[in-house]
């Protein structure tokens, strides 16, 4: 196990992320960029990428198992109803969402090339160390659920 794996929260890694794109935005503003309804358009992002979220966590609330992604060992069940029919990780699509939000907001092109790193960061240090104690967990009806539903979308 790498030593960075589950210790970064999520949020504070959207934290660090959108830090990281309004410097390159401030240090870059030549790679500015027109978003016509720039405003309108981040605040409908905004909206589906929370929506996400609330899902997400909702289905987690009501099948009363851990929410906390730092701890994927203390999960008492498999989710695999609702969102989770259409994304392994619709929490963590959401974060990402709220980020592509940002980047349009932030109008820079630069900034939003950032985007995928966070893809990145986010399978390396989170996903995958969490589906590795999922299926130690839960084994075969895991690796099912592996097969059936896409990671991302």
């Amino acid at each position: 196990m790498h030593r960075l794996e589950l210790k970064i929260p999520p949020v504070a890694l959207v934290i660090l992320f959108a830090f990281a794109m309004w410097l390159v935005a401030w240090i870059s503003p030549g790679a500015g960029i027109q978003i016509p309804g720039r405003e309108w358009v981040t605040l409908v992002i905004l909206i589906v990428g929370f929506a996400l979220i609330i899902a997400g966590a909702s289905a987690f609330i009501s099948a009363k198992t851990t929410v906390n992604p730092m701890t994927p060992e203390l999960a008492t069940s498999i989710v695999s109803s609702g969102i989770y029919k259409l994304s392994r990780n619709p929490m963590y699509l959401g974060l990402f969402i709220i980020l592509a939000a940002w980047a349009i907001f932030l109008e820079n092109i630069l900034s939003a090339l950032l985007l995928p790193l966070f893809i990145l960061c986010m399978n390396r240090f989170q996903i995958i160390p969490e589906e590795n104690t999922l299926l130690t967990k839960f084994g075969d009806e895991y690796t099912r659920y592996l097969k059936s539903v896409r990671r991302w979308i």
